[in-house]
């Protein structure tokens, strides 16, 4: 599965994806700091807890890289699909499950981490700028950043699962717009944020999504051995 993975990244060279990431760190960090600037004068946002400033940032953080995940997906195997390029690929004497897991694995890997040094990153950025140009009311303290750390796991977890979701929708007719427009639907779903009701920071309705991304990505590969291609 190693040396699958290897492949995978050398094959479709993923250093856009790290420079789409650098970019969307920097890109978050200013839209977070003028949303929460705007939103705090004009009193149509109520961030009153450093807790409110880390669900916004976090939603918007997850939002990006489930976007950024079904371009993954689109392009590692739906376009592989579209193009039939995978029928060149089902011809190396390896198990087409393990073809397919490890695309799924290298798209879940990418992901998991791109969200979570974003959210740390962009959180930090945030909270230094703060201190120099207050943007909120209260400052933010180092066992406070730190527990931000800890808490972003979970969800990171669970926004890797919820990201393999627009798996389902590309498949059906190996469409990329079909994969990349579903993302759109799920993340207004599980990003949705609202200071009264908050799903993105509903944590069991994050784990249940979660569990529905991984049953489609199991059962995209489950017969696949017996599967035309085409």
């Amino acid at each position: 599965m190693l040396h699958l993975l290897k492949l995978e990244m050398k094959k479709f060279n993923l250093g856009w994806y790290v420079k789409g990431a650098i970019i969307a760190n920097i890109v978050l960090t200013t839209i977070m700091c003028l949303v929460i600037y705007i939103a705090q004068s004009e009193g149509d946002l109520l961030i009153s807890t450093y807790e409110d400033v880390n669900i916004l940032i976090g939603a918007s953080v997850r939002a990006t890289f489930i976007v950024f995940a079904s371009v993954l997906i689109a392009k590692l195997v739906i376009e592989e699909y579209k193009n039939r390029t995978i029928l060149i690929m089902f011809t190396y004497p390896v198990s087409r499950k393990k073809l397919i897991a490890s695309k799924l694995v290298l798209i879940a890997v990418l992901t998991l981490i791109a969200m979570m040094l974003t959210n740390i990153v962009v959180v930090g950025l945030f909270s230094i700028i703060n201190s120099y140009f207050p943007i909120v009311p209260f400052t933010i303290t180092t066992n406070q950043f730190i527990g931000e750390v800890i808490n972003i796991v979970p969800f990171a977890i669970a926004s890797t699962g919820i990201s393999l979701i627009p798996l389902y929708f590309g498949m059906r007719n190996h469409s990329v717009p079909a994969t990349i427009g579903s993302s759109l639907l799920v993340v207004a779903i599980a990003c949705s944020y609202n200071p009264e009701i908050s799903l993105v920071s509903f944590i069991p309705l994050q784990l249940g999504l979660a569990v529905v991304g991984v049953i489609i990505a199991y059962l995209g590969i489950r017969n696949i051995e017996n599967e035309d291609a085409v």
